[in-house]
């Protein structure tokens, strides 16, 4: 089989409606507009959000809420997964490059280690930021605790 031989499936495909073609198609006269108003004329296009000239709800719901322009997002790592990697790949150093490494985290993100599960290994830990018990587990086992 080639390209020039591909079909569309049987019943797929089908013959679009033939507007403004006289009354003997079906679609004359008014062709399928209705009688007068903005959408029967030509150019009509409805704008996003217009209810008809009703107050849209946009402009109806109160607004609220406030967006600190200054927070810092980061991506959570628990320490469960710190442990699967130490098991898996026999780090003894978890950075971010690691992460990014093992595709938990991209480039441009800020890690956080929280303390999810359990942590056996003795392993230095490197991130922006940690959990109380994140901190406590890492040290408990033995390990160190860096902050970017």
């Amino acid at each position: 089989m080639e390209l020039n031989q591909l079909k569309p499936a049987k019943g797929s495909t089908h013959h679009d409606k033939r507007i403004g073609r006289g009354e003997g198609s079906g679609h004359g006269g008014t062709s399928t507009r209705g009688h007068k108003g903005a959408k029967s004329r030509s150019g009509y296009s409805k704008k996003v959000g217009f209810e008809g000239g009703q107050m849209p709800i946009q402009r109806r719901l109160p607004k609220f809420g406030f967006k600190n322009i200054n927070r810092k997002e980061y991506k959570s790592i628990n320490i469960e997964v710190i442990q699967a990697l130490c098991d898996k790949k026999g780090w003894d150093v978890i950075a971010p490059e690691n992460l990014i490494e093992a595709g938990l985290v991209k480039k441009s993100d800020l890690v956080k280690i929280l303390g999810n599960g359990k942590i056996t290994s003795k392993v230095e830990v490197r991130a922006h930021a940690f959990s109380k018990t994140a901190e406590a587990a890492i040290e408990a086992a033995q390990g160190t605790v860096v902050k970017l």
